[in-house]
């Protein structure tokens, strides 16, 4: 399982998959999300905006990520 590591307190889904270079723009993740082609936590999410404050598994054509918090 790869790693986002994001700076605290949160991180929206669609940049986190664009941190992820799962996507290359905003708007690709729109589509996919919108899709239902993204999971987090097992559960399908069609929120762009979802907050993710970290512990949070992304789903993405077959492969997971975990959202992890850096501390500065």
């Amino acid at each position: 399982m790869k790693k986002i590591y994001i700076n605290p307190p949160f991180i929206k889904l669609e940049q986190a998959l664009k941190l992820a270079s799962l996507v290359s723009s905003g708007g690709e993740a729109k589509l996919l999300i919108q899709d239902g082609e993204v999971a987090v936590n097992g559960e399908i999410c069609l929120m762009r905006g979802k907050k993710l404050f970290g512990g949070e598994i992304i789903t993405f054509s077959g492969e997971e990520f975990k959202v992890e918090v850096t501390l500065k």
